[in-house]
């Protein structure tokens, strides 16, 4: 058996996350008081207190998912004397989850990545005005028919450049359109002849992993440029990829890549299957990544570690 640790991204955020691991665990306070220093900012407080709209603010979001995330690992490694190196083949990520990923194994420093995630989350939020992107959800089709849709819903804009692509690749029947709102708009009544059973406008800011993220991409270039990344203790298989990856420089350029990218995370977790991993312990806050694993490989076993329940759950098994 081998095993793969992932880490989840924006959408899993809510208020009060991370609280009883920093209230059991002096490692758990470590970690978001560190993080607090590197942002010069009390996200903890926003976290645990919210509000939630100030919490779901991408440039918020962000630094906050990658805090839980790494107080997890803090917290496994000295209750369990885990080591990440010994026991998993494989991390990965969705999304910002890539930085987290990274982190928990050494590529970056903690501050370093939550001042990354939040630098990521206000570039993201500044690369298109408010109301003229947006995101859908289709259900109930897979990737080729969501390549059909996307061009369809676009077709109509093409002289006035309107975007849709593909953002993420979720699980066989769950694909994300971004782009221009138009186009989005556009998605429900193309899609219905493909045999989309709907398609869920998403509550975000701003339309992710396509084209017109490409100012984000531009900063996050430059920031990355001036960042420490060492070889990680364990590969990453790249979001947009869905391949696994180590050498610094080619970090660096899919963690830009990934800005206007599709998140491939459907082949991230067929890529980790078909090399030999049976299960996947998503770390962190929500379970949204271990319910993706298990509609993409029902052979991979997913759990979710997130709170100090969680923890003393699986200490016998990492122990």
């Amino acid at each position: 058996m081998a095993t793969a640790f992932v880490f989840p991204g924006q959408g899993s955020q809510d208020v009060g996350m991370g609280r009883a691991l920093a209230e059991n665990f002096a490692v758990a306070r470590d970690v978001f008081d560190e993080v607090d220093a590197a942002l010069g900012q009390k996200l903890s407080a926003i976290m645990w207190e919210g509000p939630k709209e100030t919490l779901t603010l991408t440039e918020n979001a962000q630094p906050a998912l990658m805090a839980v995330s790494m107080a997890v690992m803090r917290v496994l490694e000295h209750e369990t004397g885990f080591n990440l190196a010994d026991r998993v083949k494989f991390v990965a990520g969705h999304s910002l989850g890539e930085y987290s990923a990274l982190a928990a194994a050494g590529a970056f420093s903690l501050a370093d990545t939550a001042r990354l995630l939040k630098l990521r989350g206000q570039a993201m939020q500044k690369a298109v005005p408010v109301g003229e992107g947006a995101m859908a959800a289709l259900l109930g089709v897979g990737l080729e028919v969501a390549r059909q849709v996307a061009e369809a819903a676009a077709a109509p804009g093409k002289d006035t450049g309107d975007v849709c692509q593909i953002a993420n690749d979720n699980d066989p029947t769950q694909v994300v359109l971004s782009g221009h709102k138009r186009a989005i708009d556009r998605v429900a009544e193309v899609g219905k002849p493909l045999g989309v059973r709907r398609a869920m406008p998403l509550p975000v800011s701003a339309p992710f992993h396509c084209a017109l993220m490409q100012p984000a991409a531009d900063a996050m270039a430059e920031a990355l440029a001036n960042v420490e990344i060492r070889t990680p203790s364990v590969p990453v298989v790249a979001n947009v990829l869905a391949a696994a990856i180590s050498d610094p420089d080619e970090i660096r350029r899919r963690l830009v890549e990934q800005v206007t990218g599709t998140v491939r995370w459907r082949e991230c977790v067929e890529y980790m299957a078909r090399n030999g991993i049976t299960e996947v312990y998503e770390i962190g806050a929500g379970k949204v990544l271990a319910g993706l694993v298990g509609r993409i490989d029902k052979s991979v076993s997913a759990r979710s570690i997130g709170t100090p329940d969680d923890v003393a759950a699986v200490t016998t098994l990492f122990a």
